[in-house]
Order: structure tokens, then sequence, then C-alpha cells
């Protein structure tokens, strides 16, 4: 039987709902377009190992868009700060501060240096470490605070950078969500003795899997050249300086492939209109949300006044843990990925056994069950954020 012509059009827009509903996934990897060309200029260079062309042009753009005075791309945020722990010389039996809410790869680098873990913990508003409780964390054996920028939201640099001054502690930005932030100005990054960057698959700007590390003072970039190189003088092999490389000190592979470079370097060139781009969804959420908001139903990201965000995440928190499950199996039910975050460093085995929980746990655990991310990338569409926010606000009309 043939179908009518009213009901090819209804078909056809079953079929258009069905693919927004579809295809609204929490992330897509950033590309620009000009991804390939560069990798296939890398590739006829006859050079896909690290520190080519696109690794030392993605390395300036950092340095000039940043203010570092030394900028190194490795291959995961996680190498970055294992170099800055090394740097740092931490030791067995050092301790560092830390927030219980982020990802394991901040504390895997000092664990695999053999310090001891001292979680604090978070502010409610902003997720990030609590500055006024770090003080009292710190014993004799503390030799690093590590600061954890969630979604691209600066911590309260000034007061943690006063704490470490004061007892000589090294500090280390872990600014893995943190490209194209600021705090007072301030590249986020920049501030402590050492930040670290990730430019994996759900950054902003991604080669797949790769990072930086920035480092504050010119003292320590020849260490940490070597650090990357496998603990051997190669970069200055390269450069003219010896006649040969050899083993110096400790180090690993930390550099990455050219080709992971050359990736990238098209985004940053771009970073700019990614960054609007990607601002224009975060304000677009939170103008669409805030009626929940200020009817008491759910609760919004807080951006201080000294901080300039990225957009990296746009999340929301609900009442508790069993509100937030049923949310994202609603949103899940329309074919929308919402995601949880962190589960809490300290609850796990392996943070049991290698750190402590230094005072009171008021925020971390409560306000980690209530946090919900919403999609967010670029060339997120008007028509899904509406088609998100749509849903959100249609679970709460019925509960």
């Amino acid at each position: 039987m043939d179908m009518t012509s009213t009901q090819v059009a209804i078909t056809e827009t079953k079929d258009i709902l069905k693919d927004i509903f579809m295809h609204i996934k929490f992330n897509v990897p950033p590309y620009t377009g000009r991804e390939k060309e560069a990798i296939c200029r890398a590739i006829d260079s006859g050079k896909i190992c690290g520190d080519g062309e696109f690794t030392r042009k993605c390395s300036d753009w950092l340095k000039e868009q940043t203010g570092s005075p030394g900028v190194l791309l490795t291959t995961s945020c996680s190498s970055a700060l294992e170099m800055a722990a090394l740097l740092a010389d931490i030791q067995p039996g050092d301790e560092v501060i830390l927030p219980s809410y982020t990802f394991v790869s901040t504390a895997n680098a000092f664990v695999l240096r053999g310090a001891r873990l001292v979680f604090v913990d978070i502010r409610p508003d902003t997720m990030n470490i609590d500055e006024t409780l770090i003080e009292d964390a710190i014993t004799e054996k503390t030799r690093a605070i590590v600061p954890v920028h969630y979604a691209g939201v600066g911590c309260e640099m000034d007061v943690i950078m006063d704490i470490a001054r004061r007892h000589s502690l090294k500090v280390v930005e872990d600014a893995a969500q943190g490209v194209m932030a600021f705090y007072r100005g301030r590249a986020l990054g920049t501030i402590g003795d050492y930040g670290c960057f990730s430019f994996h698959e759900t950054k902003n700007y991604s080669m797949g899997e790769g990072g930086a590390i920035l480092i504050r003072d010119k003292k320590d970039l020849e260490r940490a050249e070597i650090v990357r190189e496998k603990g051997t003088d190669r970069s200055r092999f390269l450069r003219g300086q010896v006649d040969k490389y050899s083993w110096v000190d400790v180090g690993s592979s930390y550099l990455p492939s050219e080709l992971n470079a050359a990736y990238l370097y098209p985004q940053l060139l771009l970073a700019e209109e990614i960054n609007c781009d990607r601002l224009t969804s975060w304000n677009r959420y939170y103008t669409m949300l805030k009626p929940l908001e200020d009817s008491g139903r759910i609760r919004l990201p807080y951006i201080p006044d000294e901080c300039r965000h990225n957009a990296h995440m746009f999340y929301l928190k609900t009442a508790d843990l069993e509100e937030r499950t049923a949310l994202i199996r609603y949103l899940g039910e329309r074919e929308i990925s919402a995601v949880f975050h962190y589960v809490p460093l300290h609850s796990a085995r392996a943070g049991r056994k290698f750190g402590r929980f230094h005072g009171e746990d008021r925020y971390t655990t409560k306000e980690s069950q209530r946090l919900v991310r919403l999609p967010m990338y670029y060339g997120l569409s008007e028509e899904n954020i509406e088609v998100v926010t749509d849903a959100i606000r249609s679970f709460y009309q019925s509960r």
C-alpha cells in the first residue's frame, strides 16, 4: 500500500527529530578541517618522531599565548604531571596536598615517586580545592601543593602561592582543563612552579592523546628537556651544543609524535574561534537553565569574578545522588548523553592505600554525587542545546 504525502511528511519529520535526538553525544573531538593537511605535511617531511616542525610550532604558540618562559609538549597531561614530580624532586615519604575530587593521574604522578597523598576538602561553589584548609594539612613532610583547576575555573591561586612561599613548598598546577583560561589575568598553568595541560580527545583542543608542561623558572628548563628525552641530553645535541648525547639523568619517554602535534596545531591557530564557540554554548545553557536554578531545583556553575573560564564543561547539580541517577537515565532514554564525573580518590582502594583525607569530608563526596555534565563540544548546535534543556525542564516538571 502506497504512503500518502502526509504520511511521508510525518515519517520524514520523525526521522529528523530522531536524528536530533540520536546524535547528541557528550563529546565530539575538536576538528577544524585542516588537520589532515598538517598531518600529511608532517609525513612528507620525513620526520614523524617528536620535536619536529609542528611540535615547535605548538610549543611556541603556547609560550606566546600563556606568557610562560618554558613550554614542552608531552605525550599526555599524566606525563606532564610525572615530569613535574621529578622536577620538584619528590622523594619517597614526602607528602603532597591535593583534592580528592580529581582524575587519578593527579595522584599517580606523585605516588610513582613514593609520595604520600594528603587529600583536603573542596569548595562546593567551584569544586576546586578549599584554599582555607591547605595550611592545616601541612606537616614537616609536605613538599608540594597540587591545585586542580576544575572545569577551567581557576583555584584561589594568590592564597595558595602565599602558603607555598611561607612553607617553601612547590606548586604544581593541574590545568588539564585550563587552556585559554585565566586567574586575575594570568594564564592557568603559569602561576605555580609547574603547570600541566591536557590535549586529550575530550579537551577543548586535542591531539588525541597529549599534553604540555609549563615551567616558570628557566633554570628548570634544561633538566626538563633531559627528563622528557629519557634522561638524555639529546635536545642539546640537536641544537649543536654537544657533539654527542648520552644518559645524564633519570627520565622517560615523554615526547609526543610529530603526527599528534600536527593534528593539534590547526586548532591552536583557531583557538579564539573555538573558545568563543564553546563560551556561546555555555552561556546558552546557563540562560536556558537559570529559571530552574532560581526555583531551587538545580544549581548551576559558579565563576568567581577573578576567573575567566574557557567553557571546558557545563554541569549542573541535582538535589542528591538518587535524583542525579534518575536525570541521567531520563536523558539517556532520549538519546542525550549526560555523565557524572570523578569518584573521589580517597574512597578508592588505591586512594586509601597511598593517602589519607585530612579533616572532614564535608563536600567532596556529597557534591561529587550531585554533579551532571551535559554535552559540550566545539560546534554544538543551538538546536541540540534546546533539546537538552527542554528534556531537563521536562524531567523536573514530572517530579
